[in-house]
């Protein structure tokens, strides 16, 4: 986990939230194909990125916002969507910091 954790710390902000919004589209797609195997795999996935990117000490600032981001997505996939999110607004909110990143490369 240490040697992951310090690849991941290599990324920017947007390099991490954007790798967290794949996941979450990935988690979305098979869900829509019922798929349940894959689409908890890939939810996980966002899960343990999510977890690396709320314990990156550089986003202390940002870290009611990730943590939000989190709370939405675990509410929307596993929970009773509490918050009356969808996948597309939370996919949309994810692919801004993709963007992001690409335009810094």
């Amino acid at each position: 986990m240490a040697n992951s954790v310090e690849h991941w710390q290599k990324f920017n902000i947007f390099e991490q939230m954007g790798n967290i919004g794949g996941e979450i589209v990935r988690a979305f797609s098979w869900q829509k194909r019922e798929n349940d195997t894959y689409s908890r795999q890939a939810a996980d996935s966002a899960l343990e990125l999510f977890d690396l990117t709320i314990s990156d000490p550089r986003w202390k600032k940002r870290l009611k916002e990730i943590a939000r981001a989190r709370e939405v997505f675990c509410d929307l996939f596993f929970g009773k969507n509490e918050y009356n999110s969808s996948a597309e607004s939370l996919i949309k909110y994810f692919d801004e910091f993709a963007l992001a990143a690409r335009k810094g490369r």
